[in-house]
């Protein structure tokens, strides 16, 4: 029998060294975006294989068109589920660096308040300190036990911050080498600095442009206003009627295959309440959108019509008494449950056609789609590692939905057919993408805990 005791203490024995290898890893500048900075990415591969391959792992760096992607394998007991574990090694860029208050690739311990530690340094949090609980859960359960409770396969890619081009196509070449009962993903977050979380549900992404055409050239407002048409009155007029007055959209069929919250995950939600200080930080106070549903629904399990931009006509110094010959405005929708990402797109493309008056026309650009991906709540993966999480943190954990898009989820699910366990344990302040990023060094050391707690509940 596994000695889970013993796997727990030796992370708590190996913290420090654990540290020191995260500051190793963190001071190597993997920025994947930068060209200047390639050779950096490929030595922070060749790290990560150095120490993958000291803890018994069969481990390469496999060339891609971009940087590598590190692969490696360790066998489990037989019978032991087999899973596959994802991160990225590579970090965004550090401007502006002015505002750094120490270097962003020499990390260092600080007290940030009594009893508050946290290392800092770009990449810490996101995401070479999160993909390192992992492996540090594996040093201190083979220390212990001599072996691993599963079969697991690790997938740790560099163009994560940079738009992972070379994913699909590995994932794809690749499909049964890294194939496994389940993926697990540690590129998340907390609830707060005290709640483990889960995330079960990403929303999807349609990005549309339209440009509504009018006039063959700009005009008078005074010789032609009154009589011609205005493309950004239209438009206005056409993306305001994207809601009701109830925060609904309006775009027909837009809320098919978008299923209710069960009752119990509603419920729970409403125990973990509207996130502190989530509006009033950016100087809000009354929530937008439907007005039945409340703030976590809205986030993390209904989907939404934003517009992100518009231009049109004179936009520069001064005043310019024109009627523009057309005008454009960028519009995304975060998709959730089984909502079709290109059907969205056709209908509200027929939603703007509609609503076009006489002489006017409108064209349409693309940019971009993903389905949204929706987890089993009955999940047993689910299941035991929410009890497990509970144990380590002793408060319940909160089984939680995310506002955005990891695109690897969906990758996974489609292209391996595997469901994934999203488990994280930054903090909202962490600071990610921006100047001082930092990790608390409690999140690194019972992530790792929470790692080893995991890998065996799942084995049993």
């Amino acid at each position: 029998m596994a000695d889970l005791a013993a796997a727990l203490s030796k992370a708590d024995s190996n913290l420090s060294s654990s540290l020191d290898r995260l500051s190793e890893l963190v001071r190597i500048k993997s920025i994947s975006t930068d060209p200047a900075f390639a050779a950096e990415c490929r030595r922070a591969a060749e790290w990560l294989v150095d120490s993958l391959t000291g803890l018994g792992f069969a481990a390469s760096a496999r060339d891609t068109e971009g940087h590598p992607m590190v692969v490696a394998h360790h066998d489990g007991p037989d019978g032991a589920p087999h899973v596959l574990f994802y991160g990225h090694y590579d970090v965004q860029p550090v401007d502006p660096l002015e505002l750094w208050t120490s270097d962003p690739f020499d990390p260092s311990i600080k007290e940030l308040s009594p009893g508050r530690k946290v290392i800092t340094g770009r990449g810490t949090s996101d995401d070479k300190g999160q993909l390192l609980t992992f492996v540090e859960a594996c040093r201190a359960y083979k220390e212990t036990n001599g072996e691993l409770p599963c079969r697991v396969t690790i997938l740790f890619e560099g163009e994560e911050e940079s738009g992972s081009k070379s994913l699909q196509p590995f994932l794809e070449a690749h499909a049964e080498e890294l194939k496994a009962d389940l993926a697990m993903v540690c590129d998340t977050g907390m609830w707060d600095a005290q709640t483990p979380a889960i995330s079960v549900s990403l929303r999807g992404l349609t990005g549309e442009e339209v440009t509504i055409k009018a006039a063959s050239r700009d005009l008078h407002s005074g010789h032609y206003g009154g009589n011609a048409a205005n493309p950004i009155h239209i438009l206005s007029r056409i993306l305001g009627e994207m809601h009701d007055e109830n925060g609904r959209v309006t775009i027909p069929h837009f809320y098919d295959g978008v299923y209710e919250t069960p009752d119990n995950i509603k419920a729970m939600w409403e125990r973990l309440g509207a996130p502190k200080n989530f509006l009033e930080d950016v100087g809000l106070s009354v929530p937008s959108g439907e007005k039945d549903r409340t703030i976590l629904e809205r986030a993390w399990a209904r989907p939404t019509a934003e517009v992100n931009g518009i231009t049109g006509g004179y936009t520069g110094e001064g005043f310019k008494t024109v009627i523009a010959a057309e005008a454009s405005a960028k519009v995304s929708f975060r998709l959730v449950g089984d909502q079709d990402p290109y059907a969205v797109r056709e209908n509200f493309r027929a939603f703007v056609k509609e609503r076009l008056p006489a002489d006017c026309s409108a064209e349409f650009a693309e940019h971009g789609t993903s389905g949204s991906i929706q987890l089993s709540y009955d999940s047993p993966a689910l299941g035991k590692a929410a009890a497990v999480l509970e144990e380590e943190w002793e408060k319940p954990t909160a089984i939680i939905g995310m506002g955005g898009s990891i695109p690897i989820v969906g990758d996974f699910q489609s292209k391996l057919g595997m469901d994934s366990l999203l488990v994280g344990f930054a903090l909202e302040d962490d600071c990610i993408h921006s100047p001082n990023e930092k990790y608390d060094v409690r999140s690194f050391h019972k992530g790792i805990r929470s790692w080893v707690r995991i890998m065996d509940a799942l084995a049993h």
